[in-house]
């Protein structure tokens, strides 16, 4: 097994654990545990949870950002046809995105400043 696919696994474990419980109640002991990897190989990869949170976060709006770009390069739409599937498509990806909303429900965000450039990011990819 290669070192990305190692981390891949790491991401989507984290990914469902970050989104069942929360990052609070989220562990790195059970991340490895549940991906079957030692904890050392974990923080191989992640230096913290909030690492590998911000991975996680990064991840959704990756794929967000991929459903976007396709209804913006789908030639077969009239522009008020894009606007209306990329306005939908923007809508359910972030309510889908729960990783996202938990940092805006965490009242200890002051750690999670990674956020912001995540959001300046994103708002910077839609401009373009």
């Amino acid at each position: 097994m290669g070192i990305n696919e190692t981390r891949n696994i790491f991401v989507s474990v984290a990914d469902r654990l970050f989104g069942r419980f929360g990052f609070e109640k989220t562990s790195m002991d059970e991340i490895a545990k549940i991906a079957r990897k030692a904890k050392g190989s974990l923080y191989y990869h992640f230096s913290s949870k909030e690492d590998l949170f911000r991975e996680v976060v990064q991840k959704e709006i990756n794929e967000i950002m991929v459903k976007l770009a396709s209804v913006v390069n789908n030639s077969e739409l009239s522009a008020e046809g894009k606007l209306k599937k990329y306005l939908l498509l923007r809508l359910d990806g972030m309510l889908d995105a729960t990783n996202y909303h938990e940092t805006l429900n965490l009242v200890e965000i002051d750690h999670f400043e990674f956020m912001d450039d995540i959001r300046l990011d994103f708002a910077a990819w839609e401009r373009l």
